[in-house]
């Protein structure tokens, strides 16, 4: 399979890019802009292969995006593209409306051009993933899971602008016909993981002797996916999945803000001994505003129409990510000095108007 991969140098898109070529035997394009969270060193294990390809550009760009197309011919489509981060979406919502949505109805014109040129037999076989999150749903409470029938109910200019390309996906589908389907998935872990997000930022942090910020008090849960475990989820749905059907990617691993935090220090405890104990480090912080308290994924219709479980569990996914970040300073250190170095982001006022 020729696959059209955009974002691929993004963390979960770069695991992606990964999965499809060295276990998949698939042909990757990958597709992206290379802006601050991107890296083309996590593609270091494909860059070689002659089934991978990478060409810098931006999704907003039409006439880039129809080359792409025009050159490479690919039968399927995974949508990765996108301004991710809460707390950037916060004080800077333009880039996510951009990308997010503008870019999505780019791709998914260029798209729909490209496949109406298509004979009968290669039009019924083309897809159309397009890759989102569970924040898309809003909060929930103490109790229940998000399904694929959970209405929307976005919080952040993030998750807002999320929703609003999930509604261009599954509008292009309904009108024109195009076979897109969607996932959405809960919170991504592992390796190759830009330092803003909590794991990698507590890991980094904690390395360096410096505080551990928890919003909050720590009790918002998020659900937890190893980002391999993701990778193999969108083969699936964009090989099997029926068209114009959403489906959700958890992985059944529940936590408190707190407990992952602790958990990681556990973890350094035993592998970075000279540094404990680290959860002396622990500092509770104002609250992000919008914070969800909580996201849980029911991924049952991902289990059972598709066959998909997760090989990690979060005890044994959190273990590799550590020692991962232990054992490949080269990657993340350039990063964490010339790109981000773990300050506060997404703070409306000045932060010491906030403490």
């Amino acid at each position: 399979m020729r696959v059209l991969v955009t974002g691929g140098a993004g963390f979960i898109g770069s695991a992606l890019c990964r999965h499809l070529v060295a276990r998949s035997g698939c042909e990757v394009m990958n597709v992206d802009k290379l802006t601050y969270a991107a890296n083309l060193n996590s593609l270091k294990p494909i860059a070689d292969s002659d089934r991978y390809h990478f060409v810098k550009a931006d999704i907003c760009d039409r006439a880039a995006m129809e080359q792409v197309f025009e050159r490479f011919q690919p039968e399927a489509v995974m949508n990765l593209a996108a301004e991710s981060h809460v707390d950037r979406s916060i004080t800077g919502a333009g880039a996510f409306i951009e990308t997010n949505i503008v870019g999505t109805y780019t791709m998914l014109e260029a798209a729909r051009d490209y496949w109406c040129g298509l004979d009968d037999r290669a039009q019924q076989s083309f897809r159309f993933l397009h890759v989102s999150t569970d924040e898309v749903y809003g909060s929930l409470g103490a109790e229940g899971l998000f399904e694929e029938i959970t209405p929307y109910d976005p919080s952040s200019p993030y998750s807002a602008s999320k929703a609003a390309s999930d509604h261009l996906c599954l509008a292009w589908q309904r009108t024109y016909g195009l076979p897109v389907l969607i996932s959405n998935c809960s919170n991504n872990y592992g390796p190759y993981h830009f330092p803003e997000k909590l794991i990698p930022l507590i890991i980094l942090n904690a390395l360096d002797g410096r505080e551990l910020p928890i919003y909050g008090d720590g009790s918002n849960v998020r659900d937890w996916l190893y980002v391999d475990d993701h990778a193999r989820a969108l083969e699936l749905v964009v090989r099997d999945g029926a068209v114009g059907e959403t489906y959700n990617v958890g992985g059944r691993n529940e936590r408190t803000n707190l407990e992952v935090v602790s958990r990681i220090c556990r973890l350094l405890d035993r592998y970075h001994p000279q540094g404990a104990p680290h959860d002396r480090l622990i500092t509770f912080v104002a609250d992000r505003p919008g914070h969800d308290e909580r996201y849980a994924i029911d991924a049952t219709k991902l289990e059972t129409e598709l066959g998909w479980r997760a090989q990690e569990t979060f005890e044994t996914g959190l273990e590799k990510t550590v020692c991962w970040y232990l054992d490949n300073r080269d990657w993340w250190m350039p990063l964490r000095e010339g790109v981000y170095g773990g300050e506060r982001l997404g703070l409306i006022e000045p932060e010491e108007a906030v403490a």
